[in-house]
């Protein structure tokens, strides 16, 4: 990779097959195939995935190989997770000369860890730069179950605010936070104490309203639940927000709205916590979602990017926060040992160096994106809206337009499955299923992500009637 202060697109492609994509066999191919029927014997499709027809065999920078041998341009990323690319030279590199000096510590200070903590305080946004103290763990729901236990320790507060399309992660605590179905029906009682409020979906306002004409009603009504007497948010602890929704359709909060919800919190005397698993380490456009809005959080909830190859994530609060938490009382054996450390500040380093060009240009190129998506959906009746931030973009998939009725699952099924025959791999997402997201890594190339849009665009025509 050039580390020059603006990427080579020579440079960049270097890091993927050139070849991408190379269709051989339908998906799933006869190899994976075998593969899918050993693991649906013999693993629980309770996984993220489910029965998502395609094996990873290899994977390249923004590109991916499946076990009969096709290349795909990877518009997914492991879900958001590979950042810097797949096996980037870089981190395989700090990951051997790591391996041959210290893996596993212990759930105590080690070379790599103390110098992890250090960066990552020094890459935080205002408020938390050169400010934050890290709790480390390995997935982003660890992360958000530290975060209520610690809050609720600093605070001698209970309850907890979250929002409608919330996804703060599958064990108890970030799992009552999260609204999806799939994720609550049949696992309840949930953890008490969770109030949750409107998200701005402008595009499905709750209200009837549009931005910006409806000044905010949705933020508004977040700061009357808080701090109006006889609405039941009388002990709040800590508002979770995401600056830009995931898992609920990629839907970014509009100008204005965090900044109020962030003053609610002040008068209320509750913790700002940002989530930022999916959407921090760069994939905005920024380091982090928050620093897109006036806003400074008092805690960030990371992991995802961070890690990339490997399983990183944690809590960042601010300084004082953290002394309010007591010395032994939250052990993780596993959490930041030396190999996954080392990774994780390589997988900084590139991210942020040279005035963080990787993450300007991710913020370009998202927006190149949008607009190739923009120009080809005024002949599409069924592309409803092209929303997000930088590599985080959503495409919403509507019956037509004028109803914005969400597009059915067999279509969106019919959709995915066109797609991954072209050699494009992306997931669905949103409240309804109908949402197509593109999160590839940010060392995707412009002639990849030009020919992934042009497969979109190909693949609606083909499997949307």
């Amino acid at each position: 990779m050039d580390t020059g202060k603006n990427y080579k697109e020579s440079d960049l492609a270097k890091l993927s097959y050139k070849e991408a994509p190379k269709m051989i066999t339908s998906v799933p191919g006869p190899k994976a195939l075998k593969i899918l029927e050993d693991s649906f014997k013999s693993e629980s499709m309770a996984r993220g995935a489910g029965r998502f027809p395609m094996v990873y065999a290899e994977g390249k920078g923004a590109t991916s190989v499946d076990p009969d041998g096709n290349v795909y341009i990877d518009m997914a990323a492991g879900v958001a997770v590979n950042s810097v690319g797949r096996c980037n030279p870089r981190v395989i590199k700090a990951m051997k000369e790591q391996m041959g000096t210290l893996m596993h510590a212990g759930d105590m200070s080690n070379v790599k860890r103390t110098e992890l903590a250090q960066k990552i305080s020094s890459v935080m946004p205002p408020g938390l730069r050169d400010n934050a103290i890290t709790y480390f763990t390995q997935s982003g729901s660890a992360a958000v179950e530290t975060a209520i236990k610690f809050i609720r320790k600093i605070t001698g507060r209970s309850q907890f605010v979250a929002f409608h399309g919330a996804y703060h992660g599958i064990f108890l605590g970030g799992n009552s936070m999260t609204t999806g179905n799939q994720y609550r029906k049949d696992f309840g009682p949930f953890m008490p104490d969770v109030i949750h409020v409107p998200y701005p979906y402008c595009y499905r306002c709750c209200f009837g309203l549009e931005y910006p004409s409806c000044n905010l009603q949705c933020a508004h009504y977040v700061d009357y639940v808080l701090n109006t007497p006889y609405t039941g948010a009388h002990d709040v602890a800590a508002v979770f927000v995401e600056a830009q929704q995931g898992e609920s359709g990629y839907v970014p909060a509009p100008p204005g709205y965090l900044e109020i919800i962030k003053k609610a919190c002040e008068k209320n005397g509750a913790l700002y916590v940002s989530d930022e698993v999916q959407a921090g380490a760069g994939r905005t456009g920024k380091m982090w979602a928050i620093e897109h809005y006036d806003v400074e959080p008092d805690m960030i909830t990371w992991g995802k990017g961070m890690g990339g190859d490997v399983p990183m994530a944690g809590l960042s609060m601010r300084k004082d926060l953290a002394e309010k938490v007591a010395d032994y009382s939250q052990p993780n054996t596993w959490a930041a040992n030396a190999l996954t450390c080392a990774v994780c500040l390589e997988n900084i380093n590139i991210l942020t160096e040279n005035d963080r060009a990787l993450i300007n240009r991710a913020g370009e190129l998202g927006a190149e994106i949008s607009q190739q998506l923009l120009e080809g959906a005024q002949s599409s009746p069924f592309i409803g809206e092209i929303r997000g931030k930088g590599l985080m973009v959503g495409i919403e998939m509507v019956e037509d337009k004028e109803s914005h009725n969400p597009l059915n699952p067999d279509t969106m099924i019919n959709l995915c499955m066109e797609l991954l025959n072209r050699g494009v791999i992306s997931f669905p997402c949103g409240r309804y299923g109908n949402v197509i997201r593109f999160m590839p890594p940010l060392v995707l190339t412009r002639k990849h992500a030009a020919k992934a849009v042009e497969i979109f665009l190909e693949s609606v025509k083909a499997a949307v009637k």
